[in-house]
């Protein structure tokens, strides 16, 4: 180990061994995994020590005091970067770090697949009805095939809110079926949506127009609540909604409203406001909602892609390159001087 080590601090959440495979690989960088049940003294030292806190994206999982807020880089005076171990962010306060000149990366589409693929899942396993029909057979004799009777998807209308990484894929997956995809997405340039497999749509007219609502955009102060009990109430008797992106998009005491109404159809929820829901969830009760644990990216490519990937951008800044999934570029020209004074080289 060099004399100076460069510094990564993570908690003992699980992670492929590919990362410490490629971390292994760099004599001069250093890798403390501190123990969630540890003493706070032992882990504030590794902290205060670091360069890199690789941190969880799991908001849920990781106790609240060691998210990346202002308070805690005060007590990191040489932390350069936080990178998020998945594609969301929620455990870091993104202001805070750019005020400091912290730059903050994720890993975004490195689970993009599997997102994509239990995505499809949902929406055939509720237009098909199969998770509703198996709980039947599991409790109860007497009903009729045409009871839980479901319908093809082929020739129905999906609606992406957000097409990044993950909502191209289901594009491309549900063009397979013989979907019409309509896409809202403010970010990406409208010709943009049309080369990833969609129709620019207005948010209206895509809750108007969709059989299956799907989300896919990230929990940001804008999107929060977005889809609301107005919003709910705009989408087709009887259609569907899938969320796969992060809790607290869509309002959860609503959707179940509309759902026990008769207004939805049904519901793919693997995303939660609190993860995992407890047991009483209204939402939980209804056999036309399909509950995951935010398990959509958790398959073991998806894992190991996002481990990789983790490393190798932790390498690469750490040696002085750029990372290519910088979430707060602003905060590059600050965090260039900080690198420069911090590890004792010229800017």
């Amino acid at each position: 180990m060099a004399a100076n080590p460069k510094i990564v601090v993570r908690f003992d959440f699980p992670y492929d061994p590919v990362m410490d495979q490629r971390f292994g690989r760099e004599a001069d960088i250093a890798l403390r995994t501190c123990d969630r049940q540890a003493a706070d003294e032992s882990t504030w030292s590794d902290l205060a020590e670091a360069h890199v806190y690789l941190i969880s994206s799991a908001k849920d999982e990781l106790p609240r005091q060691w998210f990346a807020t202002a308070e805690l880089i005060a007590r990191c005076p040489k932390l350069l970067c936080v990178s998020a171990s998945g594609a969301g962010y929620d455990t870091v306060d993104v202001d805070a770090c750019t005020r400091a000149g912290i730059i903050v990366v994720n890993q975004a589409g490195m689970n993009a697949g599997a997102v994509a693929e239990h995505t499809l899942g949902m929406m055939l396993s509720l237009s098909k009805r199969i998770a509703e029909c198996d709980r039947r057979l599991h409790r109860e004799r007497g009903f009729a095939r045409e009871e839980v009777m479901g319908r093809d998807i082929s020739g129905k209308a999906l609606g992406l809110v957000g097409i990044g990484h993950i909502g191209t894929r289901v594009a491309k997956l549900a063009n397979a079926f013989g979907m019409t995809v309509l896409a809202y997405d403010p970010y990406v340039a409208a010709e943009e949506v049309v080369r990833r497999g969609a129709r620019p749509v207005t948010l209206d007219a895509l809750l108007e127009q969709a059989d299956v609502v799907s989300i896919h955009c990230p929990r940001t102060a804008e999107t929060l609540a977005m889809i609301d009990a107005p919003a709910l109430g705009r989408m087709k008797n009887g259609a569907m909604l899938v969320t796969t992106a992060r809790g607290g998009i869509v309002d959860e005491a609503a959707l179940f409203a509309a759902l026990k109404s008769g207004h939805l159809g049904g519901a793919g929820v693997d995303v939660w406001e609190r993860e995992p829901p407890p047991l009483q969830h209204p939402l939980l009760t209804l056999d036309n909602v399909i509950a995951t644990f935010h398990t959509a990216g958790v398959t073991v490519e998806a894992r190991r892609n996002m481990a990789a990937q983790a490393a190798e951008q932790i390498v690469g800044l750490l040696q002085g390159d750029r990372p290519p999934r910088l979430v707060n570029p602003e905060a590059w020209p600050a965090y260039r001087a900080r690198f420069g004074a911090v590890m004792g080289v010229p800017a």
